[in-house]
């Protein structure tokens, strides 16, 4: 049985943490955008701001 736990669908990782799941990433509030992000890079900003980013597919 394979026991490797993914981050739920739903998580959050602010810009300058690393990212805890690959897949595409969704940024919370307006304007937004989507971005895929590989587990262990660091969260990007967005338009030059600290942003919290919302995981919305596995890679």
């Amino acid at each position: 049985m394979n026991h490797t736990t993914k981050s739920r669908i739903g998580t959050r990782a602010a810009t300058g943490t690393n990212c805890p799941e690959s897949g595409i990433w969704k940024v919370e509030g307006t304007p937004s955008t989507t971005a895929p992000i590989a587990k262990g890079n660091r969260m990007p900003p967005y338009a030059g701001k600290a942003v919290v980013w919302v995981l919305i597919q596995y890679a």
